[in-house]
């Protein structure tokens, strides 16, 4: 068998996207975050407006009363 004839397979390397930590595998329970609590600093940046995903405004004007909210307390 002529080994200079056969693919060579390369694992790449992943980094958690909130502390750059090296990944050994995408197998994770938390993939691709490196822990649960870089998994929860991600949650909390979507839920706080830190991420914007690029489109036009919505307009949501009037919306919340068409659907029987008006922002009161219950």
């Amino acid at each position: 068998m002529d080994l200079l004839n056969q693919p060579i397979m390369v694992k790449k390397k992943y980094k958690c996207p909130i502390c750059d930590k090296l990944l050994p595998d995408m197998d994770n329970p938390h993939s691709p975050f490196c822990s649960e609590r870089c998994k929860l600093v991600d949650l909390e940046a979507w839920l706080k407006g830190r991420y914007i995903v690029p489109g036009e405004q919505a307009d949501t004007e009037g919306e919340h009363e068409e659907n029987g909210w008006n922002g009161e307390n219950e």
